[in-house]
């Protein structure tokens, strides 16, 4: 079932920029153990912009092997090509992942009636279910809450992360579109908020950090223990803030990195994280007890 705190996986390379298959491997091992509730690979945090298809389809069915049914694997999918986005979540099907994550396209700026018919096309040309990424502040584009209930009576589409920030547009949607609907936050920092509204988990670059944390939070925050799930995000929030100081995911690989998860490796045009922000980040990590 999906719902909880679902990574947006890092992708872990080398400093030449080369994929590191067993530090991929170790993450996912990691949050299988600290009880992380779903992995979305192949995102913008994992850095899909710059992966190849190759290289995309060999992360997707390496961890879909590995994770072996034991939580939902998500690929993200999505590109400004309809036809390519389609081609991806064909493949990513063929992995066998659980839900394919599909980014409004990026700088193409299409209408309301141009999103419903791209997500359209691929759900109607596919047999994975589909989750709804909304994410105006890197795409230019605001997937509004009206298209939304319009593409949830397409039957494969189940869900969106919903990545405004704008926590109210969580009860517009479900009374829209009804409670089986899933709605995930996309920004860490109003997460606990946007689960208290009715939303079913988050779509989380905290969780890289943090996992086991973000879990426990999410599950008290989903029984509606709300007093329980802010006392367990309040050391979390300069982290949630801080993990933006440059753009997703410079700040988290760097951290990784810190925490000795991963190498510092990042591709072009991404730079590993600028020195004058590693205090800060760190005091961050200190305050969230994940770094030693």
């Amino acid at each position: 079932m999906l719902k909880g705190s679902i990574v947006a996986l890092v992708t872990p390379m080398q400093a030449d920029g080369t994929v590191d298959k067993k530090s991929l491997h170790d993450l996912v091992e990691w949050h299988l153990n600290e009880k992380t509730d779903g992995i979305v690979v192949v995102g913008t945090t994992g850095e899909s912009a710059t992966l190849s298809a190759d290289e995309q389809e060999t992360i997707i069915a390496s961890v879909v092997k590995q994770v072996a049914g034991r939580i939902p694997v998500i690929a993200g999918t999505g590109t400004n090509s309809t036809v390519t986005t389609l081609q991806h979540t064909l493949a990513a099907q063929k992995a066998g992942v659980d839900a394919c994550l599909i980014v409004t396209p990026y700088y193409n700026k299409p209408t309301q009636n141009g999103l419903y018919q791209h997500y359209k096309t691929i759900a109607e040309n596919s047999n994975v279910p589909i989750i709804l990424y909304n994410v105006p502040g890197r795409t230019g584009c605001d997937l509004l809450p009206e298209t939304v209930e319009r593409l949830s009576k397409i039957p494969r589409i189940i869900g969106i992360k919903e990545a405004t920030g704008k926590v109210e547009r969580c009860p517009d949607i479900l009374k829209r579109c009804g409670k089986e609907f899933k709605i995930f936050s996309g920004d860490d920092a109003t997460s606990l908020e946007l689960m208290l509204a009715g939303g079913h988990g988050v779509i989380s670059v905290t969780s890289n950090i943090a996992p086991r944390q973000m879990h426990e939070m999410c599950a008290a925050a989903l029984l509606g223990n709300k007093a329980q799930a802010e006392k367990i995000n309040a050391p979390l929030m300069p982290l949630h803030h801080k993990l933006f100081l440059e753009s997703n995911p410079i700040p988290t690989k760097w951290a990784l990195s810190e925490m000795g998860r991963i190498p510092a490796g990042i591709r072009l045009p991404l730079l590993s994280l600028d020195m004058k922000f590693h205090q800060e980040l760190k005091e961050a990590l200190n305050h969230a007890g994940v770094l030693n």
